[in-house]
């Protein structure tokens, strides 16, 4: 079932994530792999009718989207991906530009840095909760064109700390 957290200007400019706070809480306490990809978000900022951007074209968006990613690294994998939410996501996190043919182009540098540390953080934060398959993050990997192989996952494992 697709959760649907509401966040408005209030919320965002003033980095406010209790609209979202008590939905994880109430999740890490139960099982929150169960709610993979359940997780959406409905944005409502003020934007000039003459001047309409995209969210994460939105400075004060982005930044409400850098506090939850700084505090909830894992959320990825909860976000509704075949509504396209986690690519909306990663565009709060990561330079872009948008063309009309392609859509979205993240800046390639940056997508690099974001996605192994997404790999990182991930795959330590599921082993912490007795996850060991490697599927889930390297998926993730793969909504944005990279493709992962086990060398990477040895290596977590060989120095996990």
């Amino acid at each position: 079932m697709t959760e649907t957290i509401a966040i408005n200007a209030t919320h965002i400019d003033s980095l406010d994530l209790s609209p979202i706070r008590p939905l994880l809480e109430a999740w890490l306490a139960d099982d929150i792999l169960a709610h993979e990809q359940e997780l959406t978000f409905q944005i409502d900022y003020p934007q000039p009718a003459d001047a309409q951007q995209e969210w994460s074209e939105i400075p004060e968006v982005r930044l409400w989207f850098i506090r939850l990613d700084s505090l909830y690294p894992w959320l990825p994998l909860l976000l509704d991906w075949r509504s396209g939410e986690l690519v909306r996501y990663v565009a709060m996190l990561v330079p872009h530009q948008f063309s009309e043919r392609e859509g979205i182009l993240f800046n390639p540098q940056a997508l690099d840095i974001l996605i192994m540390h997404k790999v990182f953080t991930i795959t330590r934060w599921l082993r912490s909760l007795g996850q060991d398959s490697n599927a889930k993050v390297i998926q993730m990997a793969e909504m944005f064109g990279y493709e992962l192989d086990n060398t990477i996952f040895d290596l977590i494992q060989a120095h996990p700390d």
